[in-house]
């Protein structure tokens, strides 16, 4: 697989949120999203802050000529949800990464290179969300869920 003049380099990523959304446990959805991928200005500054932020094993292929997160991290399938656009101006998609410490890893973000974009903040009783930008201005999420009791 050859870069295409004018595009950037792309990022592999083959990871998943696991255990953030489920409508019912133990049931799967048809044609679960299991595959993503970042495209990046700069793929190594990429690499390194998902490396330093989630402490992802990012492997280069040289096969493909790109970067791969082991698939020791993509659980079965992952939830989503569609809605319409209240607060933000365009049209986007948010990849949700589960975290522990939704306050620790939003100060990693910023120390690794990364930009809070909203700070954490409780969508419902316990669960928190993060969204941030990871070097390239490219927005991911965060989520902390509850606390088992």
């Amino acid at each position: 697989m050859k870069c295409i003049a004018g595009f950037s380099i792309v990022l592999l990523l083959c990871v998943s949120v696991a255990g953030t959304v489920h409508a019912e446990e133990g049931q799967a959805s048809k044609n679960p999203i299991v595959f993503w991928e970042l495209a990046s200005n700069d793929q190594e500054k990429s690499v390194e802050f998902f490396r330093n932020v989630f402490d992802w094993d990012i492997e280069f292929s040289d096969r493909l000529e790109f970067y791969i997160v082991s698939a020791d991290h993509a659980p079965s399938e992952m939830a989503g949800g569609i809605f319409t656009l209240s607060r933000a101006k365009l049209p986007f998609l948010a990849l949700y990464i589960q975290v522990d410490d939704i306050d620790a890893m939003a100060k990693k973000v910023e120390e690794s290179g990364g930009h809070i974009v909203e700070p954490p903040v409780e969508i419902s009783p316990g669960n928190r969300i993060c969204l941030f930008n990871e070097p390239s201005g490219v927005t991911f999420a965060m989520i902390q869920a509850r606390k088992a009791e």
